[in-house]
């Protein structure tokens, strides 16, 4: 509803969501080449949606998200945790710092081996003024759909901007 009871048209929010998106379009690229590990795993991350508070993004894993198992690596969904955490904060208030882990916890489900694409969701469920609280599922992708559920994680970050 608007300040005076009227329903607020539909099309505000779209613009809202795709300013959103491009927004995080725009962290991701600016991160890749300031950062060797989200280089290494993140270079053919794709943001799918965007909306405050919530990001979507799918990835396909290539051999450099591979343990020696065949499965994807517990670091590899680790940094991922770690990413989208800051990505859903970044969705907050369109900021471009989002802050240093403060805690991060992942719990492994399944797996899902290269050349399979998964589907990265988070959700920034608290941004305040000195700590931000996420929760990250990682999934599989079958037949073009969210299939069984990889990984997932909750991450803190201290977000106190100087």
């Amino acid at each position: 509803m608007g300040s005076q009871g009227q329903e607020i048209p539909a099309v505000e929010t779209k613009h809202d969501e795709a300013a959103i998106k491009s927004h995080l379009e725009e962290l991701l690229a600016a991160q890749l080449p300031n950062s060797a590990i989200y280089n290494f795993l993140l270079s053919d991350a794709k943001i799918l949606a965007a909306s405050k508070g919530s990001m979507t993004a799918r990835l396909t894993l290539t051999r450099n998200h591979i343990n020696s198992g065949g499965g994807i690596h517990g670091a590899a969904s680790a940094a991922i945790v770690d990413w989208a955490g800051g990505m859903a904060i970044a969705t907050w208030d369109l900021r471009r710092r989002t802050g240093v882990s403060v805690d991060i916890h992942v719990s492994y489900l399944s797996s899902a081996a290269e050349g399979d694409e998964i589907e990265i969701t988070a959700e920034a469920d608290k941004v305040g003024g000195s700590l931000a609280f996420t929760r990250v599922v990682i999934s599989k992708v079958v037949d073009g759909k969210t299939g069984p559920i990889i990984a997932n994680g909750t991450h803190t970050k201290f977000v106190k901007q100087r």
